[in-house]
Parts: structure tokens; sequence; C-alpha cells
């Protein structure tokens, strides 16, 4: 199969404007359900962390890749240990290592990075060669199975003793299919966990899943390669396209990305993750999925405890793709979440770090009591996110509130001039005695 019927994301595709007449209706009614509930309920809540170390960790094709590491405080490290380590010891425990998808970058972790620090783990995330901070490679380098080998510096050079959690999403997810292919004996004796997020083995079509990610997988396949080299030679057109459909831009990633309503904050950085990545490195990237086959590397994982957790809307990766994992991994529990799309840790972070907190507490005690998981039952959950249905109501309503606290005081400033208010005409003659006051106008915190 040549690159261009390559089965691949139609993110890229759509925003480069080919979608831009079939998107346009689709995203006034989602605009007119969701925007504006959104725009009032946006926090100061800092999507970025600063780790406690960054390194270069140099490939042996001499590509430079950006690796940050979060360290818990002893205190925490010393509460994880306790009763799950062999020995109670905080050196006992597994490093969690993260590796991201395609055209997204190791700041998509953020959420999770804090929750396995302060749970009192240390945690290893890297970014992917030619994505975020990472120097890019030779174009011929840009393969799943390139970059598992990349993983595996990264591990050599970051975490060369001790047990490890790896976690991988979408492409993350492949490049750990990759490594387990690659050196088996490395996953036998050091990985006690994995977590395959939104990912797929191979053996499936990707983006098969609705009809916008069908769309964009089309435009690729005609116009793929020749539209991004074309753009990639040339930055500042894509640039300025993507500066006049900003609108058209944040709905197609809200769309390929997400099920549930999410801040506009998390959908403008999802998007400048996702559309930061070089137009020619999304190119040369894209050959590497035609023909991508890794499920005979998935019994590799046997001994480990095994988390697959995906998305029941995910339109790129969809459940099938999970279940293909579960199949080909004895004992793994498959977590498949309601409303929720293929980004799954920036749309439902909290309960992706439930769970990642309880793999990586379940390895540890699986480690130090020598249980064989591989003998355990396979569990299927499909889940909702309660906690964020309900805070989503209750912040819906609040803004209903704000938005029609709003419109009265709009109303009251723009009254003509010589009109006396409702409460101004309700007060009675002007005396000299003392003022009453009038009724309460409910501030931002009322109602």
């Amino acid at each position: 199969m040549s690159p261009r019927r390559n089965p691949v994301i139609g993110i890229a595709a759509a925003t480069l404007g080919v979608a831009a007449g079939v998107a346009a209706g689709i995203a006034a009614d989602r605009a007119g359900k969701h925007r504006a509930a959104m725009a009032a309920l946006e926090t100061p809540e800092l999507l970025d962390i600063q780790p406690d170390e960054e390194h270069v960790v140099l490939t042996d094709d001499g590509v430079a890749l950006h690796v940050e590491i979060d360290l818990p405080t002893r205190e925490a490290a010393a509460r994880a240990a306790k009763g799950s380590t062999r020995h109670g010891r905080a050196d006992e425990l597994p490093t969690v290592v993260l590796s991201h998808g395609y055209c997204l970058s190791l700041r998509c972790w953020v959420y999770q990075r804090r929750a396995l620090k302060e749970a009192g783990y240390r945690v290893v995330s890297w970014d992917q060669r030619g994505h975020g901070q990472s120097a890019r490679g030779e174009k011929d380098s840009y393969t799943i199975d390139r970059i598992g080998k990349d993983l595996h510096t990264v591990l050599t050079q970051t975490a060369p003793e001790g047990d490890l959690v790896l976690v991988g999403h979408s492409m993350g997810g492949m490049t750990m299919l990759a490594l387990g292919e690659q050196d088996p004996g490395l996953i036998l004796e050091r990985v006690v966990g994995a977590a395959f997020v939104a990912t797929s083995p191979g053996g499936l079509m990707l983006a098969n899943g609705g009809r916008v990610a069908t769309l964009g997988r089309l435009m690729l396949e005609r116009l793929g390669p020749g539209v991004l080299g074309s753009l990639a030679r040339r930055p500042e057109v894509f640039t300025k396209m993507r500066r006049a459909a900003r609108d058209l831009e944040h709905f197609m990633v809200e769309q390929n990305s997400f099920a549930s309503p999410v801040p506009r904050s998390v959908v403008r950085y999802t998007a400048d993750i996702l559309l930061g990545t070089p137009l020619d490195v999304v190119n040369d990237y894209l050959q590497t999925f035609d023909g991508f086959d890794k499920r005979p590397a998935l019994g590799e994982f046997s001994k480990a405890v095994v988390l697959v957790f995906n998305g029941r809307e995910d339109v790129l990766t969809p459940p099938s793709h999970s279940e293909l994992i579960v199949e080909g991994i004895p004992g793994a529990e498959h977590i498949v979440v309601n409303d929720a799309g293929h980004v799954i840790m920036l749309e439902h972070p909290d309960l992706l770090n439930a769970h990642l907190i309880q793999l990586v507490d379940q390895a540890t005690r699986a480690r130090a009591e020598q249980i064989e998981v591989s003998k355990q039952p396979r569990v299927r959950r499909i889940v909702t996110d309660v906690a964020k249905n309900r805070r989503q109501r209750r912040l819906e309503k609040e803004a209903a509130d704000l938005v029609r606290t709003g419109r009265t005081r709009i109303a009251r400033t723009k009254a003509p001039r010589g009109t006396k208010s409702a409460d101004a005409k309700s007060a009675g003659p002007k005396t000299d005695g003392p003022k009453t006051a009038g009724p309460k106008t409910p501030d931002a915190k009322g109602a």
C-alpha cells in the first residue's frame, strides 16, 4: 500500500482547509450547544508543569531527544512504598515512563504527571523525534520501529535500573509494542505494568470511527503527501491559513479529540500541541502506519499487569482496536469510557489518573508478592466519568446564571436618560429622611 492510501488521522487535513465546506455547518451547530457555556467555565488552572529535571538523550543515529523527569517528595514516595514494595522502601518503587502519540508531545501528559508525582512515583516523559522539543531525524527514520529503539535509549539513560511501568497513548502504545518486539527480555525482567491508552496493535484501519475522521483520512489518501509537503516548504502560508480559520481549527481538533465538553483552554492547548508539529514531520510519519501490525508482540507483556484504556467514541482508534490488545494479553483489564474521544488524558484526566495510580500500585504489589498475573481473569468494564458529569452540570448551571445576571446588568446600564429604573420607581418620591436599601442584585457566586 502506498503512502497515499495511508489510514491516518484526519486532523491535519481538515485543519488545512480541505474539509472546511463540510465542517462549517457542523461547527455552527456544535458551537451553539457548547461554546457559550464553556467560555464562562474557564478557570486559571495552569496546564503546563515545571519538571524537576530536564535531559537531552542522544540516540545512536544522533538525534537529541528531550526528556523531562518529575520527582516525588520523600514523604509521598514513603507512603507509596509502605505495604506495596517487598521491603517497604521507596527505592523499590517502579519508574513510570510516559510515551505520547502522533503529533502530540510530552505536554499532553500534564495532568497524569502531576497525579503520579503526588502519588509518590518518579515519572519520565519524553518527546518523540520530530515532536515537541526533540530534534528531527532523517526522513526515513520516522518509523514505529525506530522510535521503539528511541524508547529503549531513553530507558537506558534515564531509568537504567529498577522496575518500570510503561504508559503509551496512540503511537506511544505502538512504540511500546515495538520495544517489546525488539527487546522481549527487558519487558520480561523489568516491566511490571503497562497501560495502552487509546492505541492500536495494528491489523485494523485507523480513523474508522466517524464521519469527520473518515473524511480527513480520505482527504489525506488523495492529497496528503502532496498538500503537506507543499505547505511544509511554505510555512508562512500554513500560518496564515491557521490564523484565518482559528475557529474551524479548534472545532476540528475538538471533533477528533474529544467526545464531551471540555474547557476552551484545553481545546486551544491541544490544538497548539497537535498543530505545532512541523508539517514535513507529519508527512514523513505517514508511511509508518501503512500495514502496521504488532499483534505478535502483545504476548511479551503477559507477565505484566496491563491496563487497556480507551474512549467509546474515539473516532481514531475505536474500541475494536483495544479489544485486539486485550485478546493478545491474558489478564488485561479493559476500561471503555463513555463520552470519551481520542485525547482521553486531557478530556477525562481524573478518571485516567485514578486508573494509572491503581495500575502502578497493583503492579508494585504483584512484583513484591510474586503474583502470576497472566492467570488473572480478563476484566472489561464500561464506565462513565460521573464526577465530571456532575461537575459539568453544576458549572453549566452557574454559567447560565452568570449569563442571565450579565444580561440584567447590561439592560440596566443601557436604560435611556430620564428613564427611571424599576427600583427607582418603587422607591417613591425623594425625601430628606433616611434612605432604604433596594433589593440586592445577585453577584457571580449567587443564584
